[in-house]
């Protein structure tokens, strides 16, 4: 009876300690998220440059003109200043061959672009200058069966493309309610969660990732439990295993 009662004790302490523990375990919880979604625009798309972004930037210009500017092959249809990118600074400036510092932070690519090309129109005939940033990346974390760094070479890509690149979500997902983490410009940072199993409630601007967003999938209840629980019965099942060749000892002995 007595080892019943407190068999019985140890579970419910054990419940209580691993619902205790749930709080700690998700992320990014809160009780208010701003699920309102904006408009969609090609413009509210179009990523803007960032310090510590590396650019390939490659010059094409007329191939009737001298190249000894540059220091280049003539035979070369277009440039590239450095096969690695070239580093944004801090401050939002590149520098580059004959023109020196160029202000390209906060522009589009296309932008940046225009920019370098008025800059070098100084020095060269018909130049066309081509900007892409090389880093573009989002991040997939939680319950995901391979969370981590998605690159992308693109604008934007939605939900569905990066839960099916980081390999499908698991089966203790919270489907209903996907957290979705911007960084915008002027707002700062923002949150809005979408609902993956309810079609009517979908809309195309909440499905819609940037470069830089962070997708976290949250871990059910039962999932918070588990790791709660072992986290409180580790220590007992430790001291059992170090008990448990005594004990064998014990009984062998009488």
């Amino acid at each position: 009876m007595f080892k019943t009662k407190l068999m019985l004790s140890v579970g419910v302490l054990l419940l209580l300690a691993g619902c205790a523990g749930n709080k700690d375990y998700a992320l990014v919880q809160t009780k208010s998220t701003d699920t309102q979604t904006t408009r969609v625009t090609d413009r509210s798309i179009e990523y803007r440059i960032l310090p510590q972004d590396r650019l390939e930037i490659s010059l094409y210009k007329d191939p009737a003109q001298s190249s000894d500017a540059m220091g280049a092959n003539n035979n070369e249809l277009g440039q590239s200043m450095n096969k690695n990118g070239v580093l944004v600074n801090a401050a939002g400036y590149v520098n580059l061959p004959l023109i020196g510092k160029v202000r390209v932070g906060g522009l589009s690519q296309s932008q940046a672009s225009d920019r370098i090309t008025a800059q070098y129109k100084k020095y060269l005939n018909t130049p066309t200058v081509y900007v892409e940033v090389l880093n573009k990346r989002l991040f997939v974390l939680g319950e995901v069966n391979k969370p981590g760094v998605i690159k992308i070479d693109k604008e934007k890509m939605t939900l569905f493309e990066a839960i099916a690149t980081a390999g499908d979500l698991t089966d203790d997902a919270v489907r209903d309610e996907i957290v979705i983490l911007s960084n915008h410009p002027t707002r700062g940072m923002q949150m809005r969660t979408v609902n993956l199993t309810s079609f009517d409630t979908m809309r195309y601007a909440s499905l819609m990732l940037r470069p830089n967003d962070i997708v976290y999938v949250k871990p059910n209840d039962w999932k918070q439990f588990r790791v709660a629980s072992d986290n409180y019965t580790l220590p007992f099942v430790t001291i059992a295993k170090i008990a448990a060749p005594f004990v064998t000892l014990k009984y062998l002995s009488d």
